[in-house]
């Protein structure tokens, strides 16, 4: 109770978030706050809220390029050890998860930012291209989202035969296509366009209806069908 009557600058620092959340609440702390918190300490010459602004400012104060960071980047900072590194990988994760529930109460797409909400959280912040997609019955209800193929930085190989092959198991009557760009740039690439082409015409043959194919990454979307590609 004392503790409380001085006020949350007779603390330490590095504990002011810490008293500041118990006092006002998680949404009153600034994301750098947060991120202290997860450390739970700073180094000899730097709090733990000095660390977390050094480590917020290298991504640009930007979430998304943070939790793109993997263990060895966020160690090459002076105070952050593998245990805090890993703490902070943890804390990303779970704030991915709760995206992906927050949107599985998607069940029918009817827009292309739909998908796009469904999608983002497994593909936005990731560092390596992956290609999905999203199966949907007559009523574009989604059957199932399926991973297809997973690459380098700058491409993965799609085969459509594996596509088509999904969709038929599960008796899909349309599909949308989706692939990141962890550049960030949401423009289509001439492979892009050429293998969208390709799956429509493989799945017209198949009477599947391609609805869309969705560009992602951490700068949002663009959707084919929405720009008249597709």
């Amino acid at each position: 109770m004392e503790q409380h009557a001085l006020g949350i600058l007779a603390w330490a620092e590095e504990d002011r978030p810490r008293e500041k959340l118990i006092l006002n609440g998680r949404t009153a702390l600034s994301t750098v706050e947060l991120i202290a918190i997860i450390l739970g300490s700073g180094t000899q010459n730097n709090s733990a809220v000095d660390l977390a602004k050094i480590i917020y400012n290298h991504f640009n104060n930007n979430l998304h390029k943070l939790s793109r960071a993997n263990l060895q980047e966020l160690q090459q900072f002076k105070g952050v050890g593998k245990a805090k590194a890993v703490s902070l990988m943890a804390a990303l994760e779970l704030a991915r998860r709760k995206e992906i529930s927050d949107h599985q109460k998607i069940q029918k797409i009817n827009a292309s930012k739909d998908a796009y909400l469904i999608l983002k959280p497994h593909l936005s912040d990731l560092s390596h291209e992956v290609f999905m997609v999203i199966l949907l019955n007559r009523q574009n209800a989604i059957i199932k989202t399926v991973t297809i193929s997973i690459g380098g930085v700058s491409g993965t190989v799609v085969d459509p035969k594996i596509i088509f092959k999904r969709a038929l198991d599960h008796h899909a009557s349309s599909i949308i296509l989706a692939h990141n760009h962890p550049s960030g740039n949401l423009k289509p690439s001439k492979p892009d366009i050429d293998i969208t082409k390709k799956i429509c015409h493989g799945a017209g043959l198949l009477e599947i209806t391609v609805l869309d194919h969705l560009i992602i990454s951490h700068q949002g979307y663009l959707s084919f069908a929405d720009e008249g590609l597709i």
